[in-house]
């Protein structure tokens, strides 16, 4: 991005709360995101960490109650149509579209919504249909096309027009596999084509390691994580050993196992070795050992953690470290009350 060119998105310090006093629920906690055009973010957290707040703050569906949000260089707080005009989204999948229009009126009318003339964007249309496989439905109403054929119109009819910014949440959700893999392919052409930020939610970790340049990890409200894909990994110094044997491991093998300091999982003639911070040496007494236990070796490969694992113990460790903080200030507050007393 050269320094005369805005970013995509530019969050600072949002913060949204619901109620007040002691009932109140901070769903986002001073949230920092700057997307540059062309740049597809992945972003995951567990259910209640404040995604879909976050994402309604960004596109002005709600209002933050500090932080200011901008949407290449326009104030949404500020200028709210400005802002929408350059941001196409679909939230809730099929429910995107109008289900008494045909799959064409669908991306014709989307697109003229953002004040841009159907006619011009025909050669646009006509691709997304074809990869969405829905060129011979393109004059069916939507409500009698059935469900994975109406989550691609929500997808075509968000994709239908010129804009800097898209937000796209779970877009592969009811589709089939070769459907999925073209729109995996589309999103990586407008990203890398047409200068599209893409802001991506899914459950299903492939898509977002596929696309994403980039993965944003929230917990309780806040950004725990926010990384280049091929980085993550380097947060955990785990290596992985997928070990295969000839014949089951008894309950001796296993203590002595242990007794390296490896987690043992998986079948008997099948397992799954871990270590933190593995090195050739403990690989080394693991081979002894198996040699002098008579276990006969099939296979051994290293194997990195996937970016499932990671977001599962990253999310697991900002649960750790909340739950702690919270005992600490439990014990504190205590300690005080009895030195009051």
């Amino acid at each position: 991005m050269s320094e005369t060119t805005p970013p995509a998105i530019d969050a600072d310090g949002i913060e949204k709360r619901y109620d007040d006093g002691e009932d109140v629920v901070t769903a986002v906690d001073d949230v920092s995101l700057t997307i540059d055009p062309g740049e597809v973010v992945g972003l995951l957290g567990p259910n209640g960490a404040g995604k879909t707040t976050t994402i309604k703050c960004l596109l002005g569906l709600i209002v933050p109650d500090s932080g200011t949000i901008e949407i290449r260089g326009t104030d949404v707080a500020e200028h709210p149509e400005r802002a929408h005009a350059r941001v196409g989204a679909m939230l809730e999948g099929e429910r995107n579209a109008y289900w008494r229009l045909t799959v064409r009126e669908n991306l014709s009318f989307f697109a003229g919504l953002g004040g841009q003339q159907p006619a011009e964007l025909r050669e646009r249309h006509d691709r997304l249909l074809e990869r969405l496989d829905l060129a011979g439905r393109a004059d069916s109403v939507v409500n009698d096309l059935s469900t994975g054929m109406k989550q691609k119109v929500s997808l075509a009819s968000t994709l239908a027009r010129d804009v800097d910014v898209i937000f796209l949440d779970e877009p592969t959700l009811g589709l089939d596999v070769e459907t999925a893999l073209s729109l995996r392919e589309e999103i990586r052409r407008l990203a890398e084509s047409e200068d599209v930020a893409i802001v991506l939610t899914s459950h299903d970790m492939d898509v977002i390691e596929a696309v994403s340049d980039r993965v944003v990890i929230l917990q309780d409200g806040r950004v725990i994580a926010d990384d280049p894909v091929d980085r993550l990994g380097e947060l955990f110094e785990t290596q992985s050993f997928r070990v295969a044997i000839a014949q089951p491991v008894d309950e001796l093998v296993r203590r002595r196992l242990d007794g390296l300091d490896l987690e043992v999982r998986g079948e008997n003639d099948r397992l799954v070795i871990e270590s933190q911070g593995t090195d050739s040496q403990t690989v080394y007494e693991l081979m002894r050992l198996l040699e002098e236990t008579g276990q006969e070796l099939r296979d051994i490969d290293s194997v990195a953690p996937d970016l499932e694992e990671i977001f599962l113990e990253l999310t697991d460790d900002a649960s750790d470290a909340r739950s702690d903080a919270q005992e600490t200030a439990r014990v504190v507050a205590g300690s005080g009350s009895k030195g009051g007393s």
